[in-house]
């Protein structure tokens, strides 16, 4: 890390909108801190460095604490200005059929893990009185989500929560934004189990540069909220605010129930 770039720590980042956001800082002048679980964040961590920046990657589970941890470990001593909590995990299917554990690691990523690094990153930033954080929600958060209950309850949750501390840090120099893509061209289709047998696995989807490069603007406008992706998605966004709660759910049942791939395809062809 220089003394001389602003740090941007992005979670989520060795694929898809969270490197595509921290691709963009990078090549807006940030060094940057990047996490993941997998792989592939060495491969994407070497990518972004050839966009100019230092880039110190730590590979880490956040759904637990002891991944939790580490990733403040990696932090101590740095001065983070930038901070995108991005990670996240969905799972498709009736809530009957899911597996427990599986819906708890919905809860634990984008729920606990959300508010446990939230609080030390966001409390540094007011004690400077200086910083930006945001959050990765969804469109779906203002809808009831059938046959993904668990994870677009947990959007819900990282909506309300982000509007809650933007209010509460409103006078001061910290900003904070809560991003709400629509279904974006990423890996998370396939590790929900929703990508071959539903309408939303199988439609056409966001560009997540395009979706990562409005986020970018964003943040750093400081908006308290902004839906990002294509034309589509913005119209969605702006619908979930006037449609009655059980249109929504009657649209994202018909979005995400298994087999739904195949009703889409019936309706097509008449």
């Amino acid at each position: 890390m220089t003394d001389t770039r602003p740090l941007a720590l992005i979670t989520g980042a060795s694929s898809g909108i969270g490197y595509e956001l921290a691709r963009q800082f990078a090549l807006h002048g940030h060094d940057l801190v990047v996490n993941a679980e997998d792989e592939r964040l060495e491969t994407a961590a070497q990518s972004l460095r050839e966009c100019g920046a230092q880039v110190r990657a730590v590979r880490a589970d956040l759904r637990s604490a002891e991944g939790r941890y580490l990733l403040l470990d990696a932090l101590d001593g740095l001065t983070v200005d930038v901070a995108v909590l991005n990670a996240g995990v969905g799972r498709g299917g009736a809530f009957v059929d899911t597996d427990v554990a599986d819906d708890q690691e919905v809860i634990d990523l984008d729920v606990t893990a959300t508010v446990r690094l939230a609080k030390p990153l966001l409390r540094a930033m007011v004690t400077r009185d200086a910083g930006r954080i945001a959050f990765t929600s969804s469109v779906v958060s203002t809808m009831p989500g059938a046959f993904e209950p668990v994870y677009t309850a947990s959007k819900s949750f990282v909506q309300s929560f982000a509007q809650a501390l933007a209010e509460e840090v409103k006078d001061t120099g910290v900003t904070v934004t809560s991003l709400m893509p629509g279904p974006t061209d990423t890996d998370f289709f396939e590790r929900a189990g929703m990508a071959d047998d539903t309408a939303i696995g199988t439609m056409e989807k966001d560009d997540p540069a395009q979706v990562a490069e409005q986020a970018f603007e964003a943040i750093m406008r400081g908006e308290k909220k902004v839906v990002t992706g294509s034309l589509k998605t913005k119209v969605q966004g702006l619908a979930g605010k006037v449609l009655p709660d059980g249109v929504k759910a009657v649209a994202h049942r018909r979005m995400a129930e298994p087999g739904s791939a195949n009703e889409e395809g019936k309706d097509a062809r008449g």
